[in-house]
């Protein structure tokens, strides 16, 4: 059981907690579990090299740019946070910070005390004044090195070492989500020699440079192929609330890529590797069998769906983008490929997302209302069934959404779809570079497939903010200049009002703002789902599905 730590926050932050836990049980009755395997668990046993087949190699290591789920995949075991949100209840509780923060009455000024003994994998120590160092990083970015602010951090102001022990956060505004900011894997924890790094060292080639003070040490790197973490024998300052303490079980984990689904399928079922990233919903049905097992976690965000470029010529019209809307029959997509594990989305957001506002009511499949639309907007079918308008075809191009689950076939039935009504769809192609370079330029992708996770209020202006993902271009990438003010200005008082009902109210408004706009279509909820070994025991997520092996261990 895991035990439930003072509470030292005022009044009205408080029923921001209390918001959580009552949201909390209902992600977890939404959270997906472990399949049952008819095997009866064993007593831990310690050592052995687990292997662990992700469909992507990563990018960076800098926390604030971990959202990637190939980053954050070992982000997550090398670093530590302030507080640790469990993944069941959601509740923060104390992890590195002793217990949960002192917290003014406007939430501007954040106080922690930390824990003592605690040191980097290089032997440094993990004190008051590291602590600062990193926040004042991730708070407020910096340009020379390319390193960007963490979308996860609002209204920072600056650090302050109180005492060897004790620190102080200030803000320049009320940033009520800064206690869940420092659980998640943008805020992990790294030495000061780390910090010194630019963006380009956080990179593919300086993996075993990057220093934490997780659980695992990086040991070794195979550029583009392979990477392998090492327990810390020293290891000893888990989330108190956890059942294992002390070092690691494991001895190792080897991070190894495998694009192709039905190559990590394989691979674990045939007992090669133990645990695959991102198992595709037709092959789910092969770990129901002897020896196997399911993992399906919720990531608690913004869910898969299209983000409708609208300062692009095209997608400028409203009565466009209402119509690619009315065009997409979501609920074949889901039913033809995908499982129970992917909710229909109703939302932006998670049903179990804080802030979630039913929007179902904007995205009712209407073929018929489609082509009307279209035609109030001036474009008429051509010769090959593709309208046109002023000499311009109506064609769209879509990223393909390489982290994303399926995206090419999802972007496929699309296609289907919208050239019933007289809309082109091309999918651009490429690797993960080429798709982020494109995804810059409006002009180069108009529709862009995305998710983000996030177990906090703030996932939404993680998104769709000029400032922070910018999913849909709202800032240009030319000019700087931003289309939609209002967009902004109701994201931002999600991460300002200081409290739980005026968050929820800001949430809302901006929900509302995005489906009256017809921004976004939402898909369905994405998990993330793993298959696995029977024999892998103890294997978690943390709250919005990032693997950590820290309680793990091999029962053979």
């Amino acid at each position: 059981m895991s035990r439930t730590p003072r509470i030292r926050a005022p009044r009205l932050l408080r029923a921001t907690i209390a918001l959580a836990a009552v949201t909390a049980m209902v992600a977890g009755c939404a959270a997906g579990t472990q399949s049952e395997t008819g095997a009866a668990p064993g007593e831990p046993k310690a050592g052995g090299t687990l292997t662990y087949l992700e469909p992507q190699t990563w990018t960076t290591l800098y926390p604030p740019s971990a959202g990637f789920y190939p980053n954050g995949g070992i982000v997550n075991n090398i670093t530590d946070r302030l507080l640790y949100q469990n993944p069941e209840t959601l509740e923060l509780e104390p992890w590195i910070a002793t217990d949960l923060p002192e917290v003014n009455e406007d939430a501007t000024e954040y106080t922690f005390d930390i824990r003592q003994g605690v040191t980097y994998s290089d032997g440094t120590p993990l004190d008051a004044e590291n602590v600062v160092k990193n926040f004042d990083l991730y708070g407020k970015g910096d340009t020379d090195r390319a390193l960007p602010v963490s979308e996860a951090i609002n209204n920072y102001d600056h650090g302050e070492v109180v005492d060897e022990d004790t620190v102080k956060f200030h803000f320049s505004a009320p940033a009520p989500g800064f206690a869940q900011a420092v659980s998640t894997i943008n805020s992990g924890l790294v030495s000061n020699a780390t910090l010194e790094k630019t963006n380009e060292e956080f990179g593919p080639g300086n993996a075993t440079t990057v220093i934490g003070s997780g659980p695992f040490v990086i040991s070794d790197e195979k550029i583009g192929t392979e990477l392998s973490i090492t327990a810390r024998e020293d290891y000893d300052w888990a989330p108190p609330s956890l059942e294992h303490q002390g070092a690691p079980l494991l001895e190792d984990v080897t991070y190894t890529v495998a694009g192709e689904s039905s190559v990590r399928v394989g691979t674990v079922v045939a007992g090669q590797a133990d645990i695959a990233r991102d198992v595709y919903a037709p092959d789910e049905a092969q770990f129901a069998a002897d020896g196997l097992a399911l993992h399906s976690a919720s990531t608690n965000g913004v869910n898969n769906g299209f983000s409708l470029r609208f300062r692009n010529e095209v997608l400028s019209d409203l009565k466009v983008r209402q119509a690619i809307i009315a065009g997409v029959d979501r609920e074949a997509i889901v039913s033809t490929l995908f499982s129970d594990s992917y909710p229909l989305a109703t939302g932006a957001l998670a049903h179990s997302a804080l802030g979630y506002l039913d929007t179902s009511e904007y995205y009712a499949y209407d073929p018929e209302k489609a082509s009307a639309l279209l035609d109030e907007a001036g474009w008429t079918v051509g010769s090959d069934g593709i309208r046109e308008k002023d000499g311009q075809r109506l064609s769209l191009t879509f990223n393909e959404a390489l982290p994303q689950p399926r995206s090419k076939d999802v972007v496929t039935l699309v296609q289907e779809q919208l050239a019933q009504i007289g809309i082109e769809v091309e999918l651009f192609p490429g690797d993960q570079a080429a798709q982020t370079e494109a995804s810059l330029s409006a002009d180069t992708i108009q529709v862009y497939h995305s998710m983000v996770g996030r177990a906090d209020f703030d996932v939404i202006k993680s998104q769709f903010h000029s400032d922070n993902r910018n999913a849909l271009l709202n800032r240009s990438n030319e000019d700087d200049s931003v289309g939609d003010a209002e967009l902004d200005a109701l994201l931002e008082a999600i991460a300002s009002a200081p409290t739980t009902e005026e968050r929820q109210a800001a949430s809302e408004a901006a929900q509302r703002h995005i489906a009256e706009n017809a921004y976004f279509l939402p898909i369905f909820e994405e998990p993330q789902v793993f298959g696995l070994r029977a024999d892998v025991q103890g294997f978690t997520t943390e709250s919005v599905g990032r693997p950590w092996f820290y309680a793990a261990w091999l029962d053979r």
